[in-house]
């Protein structure tokens, strides 16, 4: 859509209503803030009575069925008198994080297909991707996988300033930012906003957005309230939107220079099973907390009545009044929870009145533990995670295959996502570079080359095991040394791989004492040299053995002797 016309429009548009009260509930999960938690769920009375917030907490009760409420953990009030005490496994955090270190622990290879360019237009496209992926590139794109896990998707949006860096880089938006537009399942439009810091006292809210179609960027500032969209203004009204009056027309337009949005749109899996229905909501991603918001809800509920079993569990000794001090007569009695030694009530029985009693409740340890873990477990489970990649298992060195086995279930989840992460990593990764030409100078980078990306192995084989199976397919003779070192290095490309085995050659050969019985040339048996396919008489290395043996052996077979030797 268009930036909105002034007025009482309603901010953020009302279509996004669902989707963005699931992105308000996953972020409380992702935070682990307990006030936002209580929130969300309507446990503070505060919160409930917020017409903005309370706006929230009802779209989440359209998963109800009948009249009644969803009982929570997080949705209870305290009890009156008594100290909020609630606890929160952040395992919600953990979930996200592991999801963007498996995805982009290491950067992936990209690569230029040299079919769609000459061989040195790839070569320099390529050192110039390889700079957009430096450090700064590759942490913005493992936040953006880590927000994306959690809040279902992130956008991408390419922004440059020569007087900062030299080439573009990457800003990751999060979906609440973003309102979009699509046409076929795919990213046709996007308007951006933001809030923009209030010029005066009350309740007046200033909104910067952006409307993004390829070619070019329209920019409108509007005053209005915490729901509405208000009044447009013009860009120098604001402090924070001058600069924009200095490099827009009339309209507030702005041209990109390319024929391409400088946003792209990164969705974690799909398709999202709880927005089924929902109008223009079928692009966007699923977060891995989709559904095991209870399970995580429970967690915590078992969590606190643990630690609460532990509070209670503190030794303490009830005594009667007459064995304390008092302050005076008419003097009031209060307690502390923490005493060891507790004020008892006045005893009826004589026969107890100057009696001791210990108190001690029981600490359920096991039973919470074993609540906690299975509960644990289909928390991972659910959002398509091993709980070996978590640590469950314990930390005893394995191999590469157990661990691989162990972890599959992580490994699949990684592999669905990269599903979604390598095409628009590669789009994002052409608006740079047409960006980069356009606006920044950059030479020798062909922005229309085809581009591919592989992501390194998640578990690194043992290197042990790799040795061993290499010594025994060199044993058979199946194996030549080209593929020894490609099974031993497999991201190397083949001309990586044939330096390595012209070193191998060279170091063979200059360890050679006596001479080279084989006439190899530093070569295995039966391999051709690297500059020559065959000996200088033409004849192929290798043709006439066997030929020279048999007329040996005819003869004594010393040939034969000499080779023992």
């Amino acid at each position: 859509m268009p930036l909105p016309p002034s007025g009482n429009t309603p901010w953020p548009p009302p279509q996004l209503e669902i989707p963005l009260a699931d992105m308000d509930m996953w972020q409380a999960w992702y935070a682990g803030d307990t006030a936002h938690l209580a929130a969300v769920y309507g446990g503070v009375a505060a919160y409930t009575r917020n017409p903005v917030a309370r706006e929230y907490f009802d779209v989440d009760r359209r998963r109800l069925a009948g009249d009644g409420e969803l009982r929570t953990f997080w949705g209870q009030d305290p009890a009156p008198g008594q100290t909020a005490a609630k606890l929160h496994v952040p395992i919600a955090a953990d979930i996200a994080e592991m999801s963007a270190n498996l995805l982009w622990a290491d950067v992936p290879q990209v690569t230029v297909d040299v079919d769609s360019t000459d061989k040195a237009t790839a070569r320099s496209t390529t050192a110039q991707i390889g700079r957009y992926l430096d450090d700064r590139g590759h942490a913005k794109m493992r936040e953006a996988a880590e927000m994306t896990a959690g809040l279902s998707n992130v956008f991408l949006r390419c922004v440059w300033d020569t007087t900062l860096r030299p080439r573009p880089w990457t800003d990751v938006l999060p979906a609440s930012a973003v309102v979009p537009e699509w046409r076929w399942g795919v990213l046709a439009a996007a308007t951006v906003w933001r809030e923009l810091a209030p010029l005066k006292e009350g309740g007046e809210v200033w909104r910067l957005l952006e409307y993004h179609t390829p070619g070019v960027i329209e920019y409108g500032v509007y005053q209005g309230g915490q729901d509405k969209i208000g009044m447009r203004r013009e860009l120098a009204d604001h402090p924070d939107t001058e600069e924009l009056a200095k490099r827009t027309d009339s309209q507030g337009r702005q041209a990109t220079g390319i024929t391409r949005l400088l946003i792209t749109h990164l969705p974690n899996v799909l398709p999202n099973r709880i927005w089924d229905g929902v109008p223009n909501t079928a692009p966007l991603g699923r977060s891995d907390f989709a559904g095991v918001e209870p399970v995580m809800d429970a967690l915590d509920e078992a969590w606190t009545s643990w630690m609460r079993d532990i509070r209670l569990g503190k030794s303490r000794v009830v005594l009667p009044q007459s064995m304390l001090d008092t302050d005076g007569p008419g003097t009031g009695g209060s307690f502390d929870l923490d005493k060891e030694l507790l004020v008892a009530f006045n005893m009826l029985d004589e026969g107890s009145k100057d009696s001791i009693t210990e108190l001690q409740f029981k600490i359920r340890v096991e039973e919470h533990e074993a609540t906690c873990k299975a509960l644990r477990r289909q928390i991972l489970s659910s959002a398509g995670y091993s709980a070996q990649s978590f640590g469950e298992e314990g930390s005893v060195a394995v191999t590469a295959t157990e661990v691989a086995a162990r972890k599959e279930e992580s490994l699949t989840t990684r592999g669905t996502k990269i599903l979604y992460q390598r095409p628009a990593l590669l789009d994002h990764l052409t608006t740079m570079m047409m960006v980069d030409v356009r606006h920044c100078g950059a030479k020798g980078v062909d922005p229309a080359a085809e581009l591919t990306a592989t992501w390194p192995q998640a578990v690194q084989p043992d290197q042990e095991a790799t040795a061993r199976a290499l010594s025994l397919l060199d044993s058979a003779g199946a194996i030549s040394t080209f593929m020894k070192v490609k099974m031993r290095e497999p991201s190397w490309d083949d001309t990586e791989i044939a330096v390595e085995v012209r070193r191998i050659r060279e170091d063979k050969q200059a360890a050679m004492a006596a001479g080279d019985p084989y006439n190899t040339g530093g070569a295995e048996p039966g391999l051709p040299n690297d500059e020559d396919d065959a000996d200088s008489d033409g004849t192929e290395a290798g043709a006439d053995e066997g030929l020279g043996e048999a007329e040996d052996e005819e003869e004594g077979g010393g040939s034969r002797g000499l080779a023992a030797a």
